[in-house]
């Protein structure tokens, strides 16, 4: 294959130091270093004028990890990053650098020449620059600065324009990890049965449609009138429906008020196929949030709903639910209407059986709540929203921010979502510092009409996929593409098996640059 010939050019840095030999050489090495996310034409420009003075040149990268210069970097992972440089003529080796600065690298390495480009030096030797000086001053190496007439960055390409590599990214991982696309397939289709116990908040989502008559002359009212309505179960009740479409069998523990949404909820979710395990709450309504809408505005949302924490009985009532309901994972899917607070969670958790897949979603658009209050659990799913609030933590870039969040939750798999950024996952690995500690997956959505659910779908899927057997990679790519399938969709829709192999054909036939 042509890209086993580029792979060649990628070296450790103990098979480079075996491959060029020590100083003094017959052959000059001149080393550049960056981080190479997006070659751009200022990098060829840099590349080319190195490779002149020189035999041999070695591009060094900085490894993803490394990289904290803004948020969703880096775009391109550090193996693609390294398979870009490796495929230009003028490159001899390529490194991917594992620690912060190159200092360690440059002191093993010894190039006669460090290339950087001329902003380090425009204005004066900066800090970082000159301890890179001081080691080639150590063994006799020299700088040699590259023109810097143009300086381009790849930041602002990125976000001025970012390619659409998503389909090379997952190539690029699934490669690393050894899956195939029928690995995708075959843990898709071990779904079915998996026995899922959801417990949470339910609520009723319901659409008053209006058409806009006018203003009032004497009060600043608007008037409308009511053109009808549409009422869906959401909540956890629609996380149990997304896990029962995929083909689990779904057990759904919820408090209800004794009201019309009741019945409504209860026959809503039986007729789809989940067993009920409700608990009726005559002091508290149905949660139900209706957003009037007009003309396709969302105008208000009026809510009815009571977030005080259920009393101790019904605390009871749900862990004898926890304890007793023969399943093989369990998702807390909480919204803060009541279920969850930091009252009932630790005693809650303490029910789980043990050896069963724990799973936990705090979904807190509006209201309070911290996902770090499910310790320890084997799956979370926090949106990037969700991971600053708990962390109180606004100005970290996401890496660091999944990386501190994954730590501090104890939790063993971590999916943090980024919307249209795709996601970064975390997953538990006997050295901290293994590249493979973090993965991240590009969108697959094409054409998104509506986002909402997305998160559900994710979060059924991704469970699903480690409860029956499949890995890491596995579960966030089909949980990734199921929430996918969700915003190519109006509404808040359960996504079945055939969406989702519908998904990893279209993605095997882009691979294969068939589609």
């Amino acid at each position: 294959m042509v890209e086993n010939k580029y792979k060649a050019k990628i070296k450790t840095v103990e098979e480079l130091v075996d491959a060029i030999g020590t100083r003094p050489r017959q052959q000059k090495v001149i080393m550049c270093h960056g981080t190479f996310d997006v070659v751009h034409p200022g990098h060829i420009r840099h590349l080319m004028y190195a490779g002149g003075k020189a035999d041999v040149l070695v591009a060094s990268l900085t490894a993803d990890e490394h990289i904290k210069k803004a948020n969703f970097r880096p775009y391109v992972p550090e193996e693609l990053r390294a398979l870009n440089l490796a495929a230009l003529d003028m490159v001899d080796y390529v490194i991917i650098d594992k620690n912060e600065a190159p200092l360690e690298n440059l002191s093993r390495i010894q190039p006669d020449y460090f290339a950087k480009g001329y902003e380090y030096v425009s204005s004066g030797l900066p800090p970082k620059t000159q301890a890179e000086k001081d080691i080639l001053d150590s063994y006799g190496g020299e700088f040699i600065f590259t023109p810097g007439d143009i300086v381009y960055s790849s930041s602002r390409i990125i976000e001025a324009a970012p390619p659409k590599i998503g389909a090379d990214k997952l190539l690029s991982l699934m490669e690393a990890e050894g899956i195939t696309f029928d690995d995708l397939r075959n843990t898709l289709s071990k779904m079915k049965g998996v026995k899922a116990h959801v417990v949470g908040d339910t609520i009723v989502d319901t659409y008053t449609y209006t058409a806009m008559i006018g203003g009032q002359t004497k009060t600043p009212t608007i008037s409308v009138r009511y053109e009808g309505q549409d009422d869906y179960v959401g909540g956890a009740g629609i996380v149990a429906k997304h896990l029962n479409a995929a083909g689990a069998d779904v057990t759904f523990s919820t408090v209800l008020g004794d009201d019309k949404w009741r019945s409504f909820v209860i026959d809503d979710l039986r007729t789809a196929g989940v067993h009920m395990r409700e608990v009726i709450d005559e002091t508290r309504p149905t949660t139900n949030k209706n957003a009037i809408v007009c003309a396709d505005y969302r105008m208000l949302k009026v809510d009815t709903l009571d977030n005080r924490t259920i009393s101790e009985a019904i605390v009871e009532k749900l862990v004898d639910a926890i304890k007793t309901v023969e399943s093989d994972c369990v998702v807390f899917s909480d919204f803060r209407h009541g279920i969850f607070n930091k009252a009932t969670i630790p005693t809650l958790s303490a029910a789980i059986p043990e050896g069963m897949f724990k799973v936990a979603d705090s979904q807190v658009a509006s209201r309070w709540g911290d996902i770090c209050e499910f310790q320890g659990f084997d799956l979370i799913t926090p949106n990037e929203r969700e991971a600053r609030f708990s962390l109180s933590d606004q100005d970290s870039v996401v890496r660091p921010l999944a990386q501190k969040l994954y730590e501090v939750s104890k939790a063993k798999n971590l999916i943090l979502k980024l919307g249209p950024r795709g996601l970064i996952a975390y997953r538990p690995t006997e050295d901290k510092e293994d590249v493979r500690s973090f993965f991240a997956v590009d969108t697959f959505a094409d054409d998104v009409k509506d986002a909402v659910g997305a998160g559900d779908a994710l979060l059924s899927y991704a469970t699903l996929a480690h409860v029956a057997g499949g890995c890491e990679v596995c579960a966030a790519v089909l949980g990734a593409m199921a929430a996918a399938v969700e915003c190519e969709h109006d509404g808040n829709i359960p996504v079945t098996p055939d969406h989702v192999l519908d998904k990893i054909n279209k993605s095997e036939q882009r691979a294969n640059y068939e589609g």
